[in-house]
């Protein structure tokens, strides 16, 4: 029975899929500006990413290393550092490439990097990996052409995303929850969350199988906020429950899937399973997407309108 039993958590273990958990919005994405909430936030969040050995990949806007965050919002990035996990650019301005000139694009970009880049130096290691905010990757093919070769000259690649859940929707609603001492609310909006998660990841794990005809190694957007600190043992359950293991971006990067063609302008700003579908001429389930809460909606669109 030892045996047998043994075996089948060796199967499962082979035919789970990877996914990178990618956080954006370094140093910390939060309804209010406060060095001790961002601080809590970070050390519970790497606090449980080491625990249990989940790889990650944090994505840095410089502009929130300007002024008077820069020292401290510094000192969290150097906590990612510290704990062995990579940092990838994020722009320096949070601007959309849909609606910005590709040259002032890459110089909102160079000038992320030149915040990042020493800092990643002194931990022997650089930038390799860039998240376009909205996940807008350019408004014409040109753009978007123009804007990777930047890039590749750079060093860097892309990171797609190919799984997510809103949490920036839930995130504002947690935030106030929580400033106004709400703990009730809390936890019902963190349960929602969780619960939502657990909806949304077997929708994407089903449309990429019957996209592709296999299920792809997939990335996680996640955000670098306190409601993921919290959840996150939450939500390496929902991931395990799904045959899902964490890996590197690199590893997961190195499916076929990511090398697929991709010379669809996209207005939209969609994830990557929507991209894929547009250039293969196929569609996705979407009549049977999860849609989030409407309560946590309207109040996240009431606290952050933006």
């Amino acid at each position: 029975m030892v045996t047998a039993l043994l075996a089948l958590g060796v199967a499962c273990a082979a035919r789970a899929e990877p996914v990178a958990l990618t956080f954006d919005d370094l140093p910390t994405l939060a309804l209010h500006d406060s060095r001790t909430y961002a601080t809590v936030t970070t050390k519970r969040l790497l606090h449980d990413l080491a625990r249990d050995r989940l790889p990650a990949t944090g994505f840095v806007i410089g502009d929130q290393l300007a002024g008077p965050r820069r020292q401290w919002g510094e000192d969290l990035l150097r906590m990612w550092l510290r704990a062995g996990f990579d940092l990838g650019n994020h722009t320096y301005s949070h601007d959309s490439l849909n609606k910005t000139a590709v040259a002032t694009y890459i110089a909102d970009v160079a000038h992320d990097d030149a915040l990042i880049r020493p800092l990643m130096r002194r931990y022997g290691r650089h930038p390799r990996w860039f998240r376009h905010p909205f996940l807008d990757t350019g408004a014409t093919l040109s753009d978007k052409q123009a804007f990777e070769a930047w890039l590749a000259r750079k060093g860097y690649r892309v990171a797609p995303v190919t799984l997510e859940n809103s949490d920036w929707m839930f995130s504002p609603v947690y935030d106030d929850a929580l400033r106004r001492h709400d703990k009730v609310e809390a936890k019902r909006v963190l349960q929602s969350y969780i619960d939502y998660t657990a909806k949304v990841v077997p929708w994407y794990r089903k449309a990429a199988l019957d996209l592709l005809g296999r299920r792809p190694a997939l990335v996680f957007l996640l955000h670098g906020c306190r409601l993921n600190a919290d959840a996150l043992p939450a939500l390496a359950d929902i991931l395990r429950r799904n045959d899902l293991r964490a890996a590197s971006l690199d590893t997961v990067m190195a499916d076929p899937a990511y090398r697929q063609r991709d010379d669809w302008a996209d207005p939209d700003g969609d994830e990557w399973l929507t991209r894929w579908a547009h250039v293969l001429g196929r569609d996705l389930p979407w009549d049977d997407f999860p849609e989030p809460p409407a309560d946590i909606a309207a109040s996240s669109e009431r606290l952050d309108p933006s």
